[in-house]
């Protein structure tokens, strides 16, 4: 038997904000990230809309660095003392992330970190609040996801918190939000999406439902994301949606190697989530190929690629993905990126272990070892064909 989860409701389009009027309640946490959200007026327009429906607020911010074990439990002490019954995560994954564990930990203050990090074992949520995910970048999906990423505060491992019980009650998806996000922005959370499209469309759990979602979402993000890095307002709208699409798909296809490998280099390295995916997905593609060629062959081709064959197909999907990394300013290695050799070989061991154990590697669709996963960051590294 499959299961295919969304949120109740999922609002989109011009004024879609508009919704936040006929929330029931009282009181909600509004966490957010940055000053961005302050100084667009976005903010404020959530806030004025939330008190016509007599909804006292209060703001957890300065979420600008992926959430850490500190940052939830100090959320969570705001919760407790404020007892909302609405949380609503404004901003791009790491704050949704963030906003999602603070949620859990309110309800379940009895949770520990380590039965959290239990993949679908958490109990029931909504005893306290309901969530709700307002996206301010175009590529994590968290506010349509099961997921929440939380980074251990002590060792720096990221772990994914995945179960069904975290999936929003209500996503927002209004292009206002992010119309004026920065270039690299655009660019890694971009990539961030389509690395979620082609992960989810060949992971070991994909259905017919999640691969309709996956290649569509693909498409429309071949179609628009260079167009939306280079200030077509049009355009980034139509990636604000099919990220939302390809977060439907992976939300229950789940994903595979690319992302184990950025969750275990992205805290070491420093490297923004997006930027590690943009730069492992044509690496992970060589390597997956000997078992799902036809599955990138059929994405190379929904997308107007060039090939005669299977083999063709996906060498032009590696390609695409590398001549679009360049054109919007993404390094298509480690090293270019700016990791050194000292640092890459003092981590690399510990990267591939922890990389195996990550949740994503197990629906990856072909198996890893771990002297394979360290082949791949040194791939990833170097620049080197994956032709083991």
């Amino acid at each position: 038997m499959n299961r295919f989860t969304i949120p109740r409701d999922i609002y989109f389009g011009e004024n879609a904000l508009d919704v936040l009027k006929t929330l029931e309640g009282s009181k909600a946490v509004l966490v957010i990230g940055g000053s961005s959200v302050k100084k667009n007026g976005n903010l404020d327009k959530i806030q004025q809309l939330l008190s016509e429906a007599n909804i006292e607020t209060t703001v957890i911010e300065g979420i600008t660095t992926e959430p850490t074990t500190q940052i939830v439990k100090k959320g969570v002490r705001v919760l407790n003392d404020f007892q909302p019954d609405w949380v609503i995560g404004i901003g791009g994954g790491s704050v949704m992330d963030a906003a999602k564990a603070m949620w859990l930990f309110y309800e379940h203050p009895e949770l520990t970190f380590e039965d959290a990090t239990r993949p679908f074992s958490l109990p029931r949520l909504r005893t306290k609040a309901k969530f709700v995910g307002i996206p301010t970048t175009s590529g994590s999906a968290s506010e349509i996801s099961n997921l929440s990423v939380i980074t251990d505060a002590e060792t720096g491992v990221k772990y994914p918190l995945a179960d069904f019980e975290l999936t929003p009650d209500m996503a927002i998806i209004d292009p206002v939000m992010v119309q004026s996000m920065p270039k690299h922005v655009i660019a890694y959370s971009g990539m961030d999406a389509i690395t979620h499209s082609i992960e989810a469309y060949v992971a070991k759990p994909r259905t017919i439902f999640t691969d309709s979602l996956a290649i569509e979402a693909a498409e429309v993000l071949k179609e628009n994301l260079l167009a939306s890095y280079q200030g077509d307002r049009k355009a980034r709208e139509q990636v604000h949606y099919a990220q939302a699409m390809a977060g439907m798909a992976f939300a229950n296809a789940v994903l595979g190697n690319v992302h184990s490998l950025s969750h275990k280099s992205g805290p070491t390295f420093n490297m923004p989530h997006g930027c590690a995916n943009a730069i492992y997905l044509p690496y992970v593609i060589q390597f997956n190929r000997t078992v799902v060629e036809d599955r990138y062959a059929a994405i190379a081709k929904r997308l107007g690629l060039k090939g005669e064959n299977n083999k063709e197909l996906v060498d032009s999907l590696i390609a695409w993905i590398r001549d679009l990394n360049r054109e919007m300013n993404i390094p298509n290695t480690l090293q270019e990126y700016g990791v050194s050799e000292e640092m890459f070989h003092a981590h690399v061991d510990e990267m591939a272990a922890n990389a195996v154990q990550d949740p994503c590697t197990s629906t990856n669709p072909r198996e890893t070892s771990v002297e394979e996963m360290k082949k791949l960051y040194i791939a990833a590294f170097y620049g080197l064909d994956v032709n083991f």
